[in-house]
Parts: C-alpha cells; structure tokens; sequence
C-alpha cells in the first residue's frame, strides 16, 4: 500500500508539469533556427542521406548533424508530423527538469525539491526554448547532467557518475561543438579539486563514449569533403569568435540574463549573493560556477539570449535560496513581501488590461492569443496579490509559484509559444489544398534568396510544402507544366506571359508560387 502511495505522488509530481510541457495543438516554426533544422531534417528523409547537413543540393558544413538526425529519426518512427520533430526537445527538457530536482536534492535539501523544477519551468528563457526544436535545451541538459554527475563523485569508487561526466562531454560536443568549452572553463577549479576523476580509466571510457556519435559521423562525413569535418567547423568556431552580426558588448548578459530569466531574476541574483553555506559543493557550484561561466561567455565576441541556457538549472535553486532569505529575513522579509503582493500585482495586471482594452490591435495576434495572454497575465498578478508577511515558508513557495505556473501554462496553450509562425502555416494549409499543388513537386528558386527576410520565408515555406521539390539556380530552368516558389526579384521575367501567378500574398512575400507554361 505505501509503495501504491509511494507511486502514485511521484506521477502526481509528473503530471504538474505537463501544461507547460506539452502541447498537442497546431504547431509552425520559426525560421531561425528550428524551421532550419527541421528542413534538413526533411530532407533527410526524402533523401535517404543521413550523414551530410544539406541546403537543397549543397552542404552545410559549419554543424553537426545532430540535432536533425534526432528530428529525423523521431519523424521516421513516430510518423512526419510536426509533433514528433520537438520529440528530442522535449524529452531532454524533461530530462533538465528531473536533473534540477535531483540537485536540489543534493546541494540544498530534499524538503523542498520539486520546487526549483517548477521554477526553472516558468522562468521565460528555459520555457521558450523548451518549445523550440533546437540543439540549445538538448545542450543545457547534457550540461547539468555534467554537473550533477561531478556533484556525485565524492570519491574513485563512484564509477557510475565518473563515467556519466565522461559521457556528457562527447555528447554536447556533437551537439554544440566547441561551446561545450564553456562549461568546461567555468568548472576548472572545481574539476581540479576532484582532479583524482582523470586518473580513473571509468572517466576515459565515458569519454571515449560520449565521442563515439561524433566519431562514426566524421568518419562517415570525411569521403565527402577535401578537408576534415573538425576544420569546416573551427572555422564557424573562428567566425562566432570575431565580429559579427550576434557581436554585442561585454556588459550583454548583465542586463539579458536578468531579464530572460524573468521572473525569477532578483530572487537568484539575491541567492548568488547572499550564499553563506559551508557546504563547499554548494558554495562553488551555486555561486562561483554560475559567476565563472557568465564571465566567459562575456569575453566571447558572439553573444546570444539562449548561451546561459546551461546554468538556468543553477540559477533556478539559487531562486529558491534568495526567496528562502528574503523569507527569513527581519529588515528585507516586509519588504519583499510589499513588493511582490503589491507593486508587481498592480503592474502585471494593469499591463494586462491596458493592453487587451486599448492596444490589443497593434499586434497580430488573434481572439484566443490575447485572451490567454490576458487571463494569463490577471491570473499572476492576482496570485501574488495573496501575500502576506503572516504567510508559512510553504505558502509563500506555493504562492510565488503558482502565479507564472499559470501564466506559462496559459501561454503555452494560447499557442505563441509552439504556433509561431501561425499566418504563413494557415496561408500554406490554403495553397496545400489547392487541386494544382496536389501530388506535385514545387521546386525553389534559390536566385531569389537575396536577403534576410526571403531566406526566412523560403525557410518555412518549405517545411510546408506538401510536395517539396529541387532548387533551382535559374528560372529558365523550370519545364513547361512544373510549379516553382519565385520571388520579386524576378517580376520582369515572370510578366513576358511564359509564366503563371498561382498564388500571392503579404503573409509569403516576397515569394509567390508560379507555374511554366
């Protein structure tokens, strides 16, 4: 009877997480960069050709093929349909979740653990890219399993977490390549305390382990290239290095990472800041490792909103700390408590009905969107309206939690975080349907790909072409009787009357589909 009970708490705690995990609505991507995943993910299954990440008939060479492999083989057991190609996001956005428990657990206690899952759950970054069809949560995921697993080895006998940190290195490599430096960096005085781990043949073998995806695709790449895969890819490596379109100043993630950590974001900072453990794990792992690394990815010249990924589980139980402090607290717990019942209250649902009564028209977001976003928005602000310094410890978490528990939950089912590209999908259902385009391939004019927005849009056209065909370097190209996406670039030769306008509007521009005479 005790284990049933036993049983049936621990999928209670599962089934918490399920509305702001999955969705099972109509989905779309966006084209940077999931739309360019599961395009090649496509395309390797039309193609058969598993090994090289292709653009149409050319390679890419500045990736792994990792994560689209994942895509691809998810689509081929489950079936080609969209759900299934965020089927390797998910599960490892579950897997992150479980590992933050298990920290928990480990650097803090076991009395309140299932709360920083559910925090790293409603914090804005890991929701949104948990939604994405990317390689960055699979990445951040195997990043807290390395952590997790250093936490765990205490001595040489504990060969199974040896070997775990061994493996998860290789792993992230064929994931993300050489950003699994970072980490790596960022642990170095860490890793030198437990410098034993490398005299042990279990870490070589993780190791070895780990590389053995990455191995067998280099191999199998190599006949097709005049160079090594690792020298195409220090060259992206040395290109994110210098400056470039994602360059940004040093000071980046002094202001990003507050924000796209929201709501969280003072609560960690206050976590980080007031950590006067003696535990040594703790004190290293939750406060100097999360410090170290951000100063790394700081003095590195490319700098994206989705790098601190790999310490949102870090930052997420210094939240529960800072809360913890904030509660125990005689000269900041009234005005902690001031704040967040009051003035946050007061903004999130003021913001919430100036912007559904006066101004909800200058989005394009339709009814079901801005309704779930303003009851998503008055939800939170009415929850965190309930405190009050008489609250428990255990309410105040609840409390606190529950309010961005239902906004995620809300947004996750108004669909702008899994529908994102919702016109251009409804646009592409319309042209689908249509009797000429049925059973027949269309093929791409790769001449109009002449800036940023057209190759956004061909991106996500094609996923979506139901008949998808070859690109094509010329118009003149196409056979009297074939159907082609073209762009503006080529109205002249499109109005000599050799060629067919099927199909146009604002949602596909600049691309319109044609047909040959």
């Amino acid at each position: 009877m005790i284990n049933i009970i036993f049983k049936l708490k621990f999928f209670l705690k599962l089934f918490i997480f399920f509305p702001v995990i999955f969705y099972f609505g109509k989905r779309s991507y966006i084209a940077y960069d999931e739309g360019f995943y599961a395009l090649q993910a496509r395309w390797i299954l039309d193609k058969g050709n598993w090994t090289v990440p292709l653009w149409f008939d050319n390679y890419t060479l500045d990736r792994t093929i990792g994560l689209q492999f994942l895509i691809a083989k998810s689509q081929e057991i489950f079936g080609r349909n969209i759900f299934w190609a965020y089927l390797p996001t998910t599960l490892a956005a579950i897997v992150m979740l479980f590992i933050t428990y298990k920290l928990h657990e480990e650097l803090i206690d076991k009395k309140y653990a299932l709360v920083s899952p559910l925090i790293l759950s409603t914090t804005y970054l890991w929701f949104d890219y948990s939604h994405l069809a990317t390689q960055d949560i699979i990445f951040s995921s195997l990043v807290t399993i390395g952590i997790f697993s250093l936490v765990k080895i205490k001595s040489r006998d504990n060969k199974l977490y040896i070997l775990l940190f061994g493996i998860w290195i290789g792993l992230a490599f064929m994931m993300k390549t050489f950003l699994v430096a970072a980490p790596l960096i960022s642990l170095l005085p860490y890793l030198f305390i437990k410098k034993k781990l490398f005299l042990t043949k279990f870490f070589w073998l993780g190791l070895l382990i780990g590389f053995i995806p990455y191995l067998i695709w280099s191999i199998s790449i190599d006949p097709y290239l005049n160079k090594n895969i690792i020298f195409h890819l220090f060259e992206k490596f040395t290109n994110l290095s210098n400056k470039n379109n994602f360059s940004n100043p040093f000071y980046y993630y002094f202001w990003n990472i507050p924000i796209t950590f929201l709501p969280w974001s003072i609560f960690s900072i206050i976590g980080i800041i007031f950590n006067k453990s003696d535990n040594k794990d703790q004190k290293f792992i939750l406060t100097f490792f999360p410090l170290t690394f951000i100063l790394t990815i700081s003095l590195f010249s490319t700098k994206t909103p989705y790098y601190p990924l790999q310490i949102s589980s870090i930052l997420t139980l210094n939240s529960f700390l800072g809360i913890k402090y904030l509660f125990n607290s005689r000269i900041y717990k009234s005005t902690f408590i001031f704040i967040t019942s009051r003035i946050i209250p007061l903004f999130l649902i003021s913001f919430a009905c100036l912007y559904y009564f006066l101004f909800n028209n200058v989005t394009s977001l339709n009814f079901k969107e801005n309704s779930y976003l303003f009851l998503g928005f008055i939800l939170f602000g009415l929850c965190w309206s309930f405190l009050n310094n008489k609250t428990n410890f255990k309410n105040v978490l609840i409390i606190l939690i529950i309010g961005p528990y239902l906004l995620t939950s809300f947004l996750l089912g108004s669909g702008l975080f899994t529908d994102r590209s919702r016109e251009l999908r409804e646009t592409m259902e319309y042209v689908s349907s249509l009797d000429i385009v049925k059973n027949q391939n269309i093929k791409i004019d790769k001449s109009g790909i002449t800036n940023t927005e057209s190759h956004s849009k061909i991106i996500k056209i094609s996923i979506l072409t139901p008949n998808l065909g070859e690109g094509f370097n010329n118009i003149g190209e196409l056979m009297p009787g074939e159907l082609a996406w073209s762009s503006n670039y080529l109205d002249k030769e499109i109005n000599d009357k050799s060629y067919d306008i099927l199909y146009e509007n604002d949602t596909l521009k600049p691309w319109k589909l044609i047909l040959k005479k």
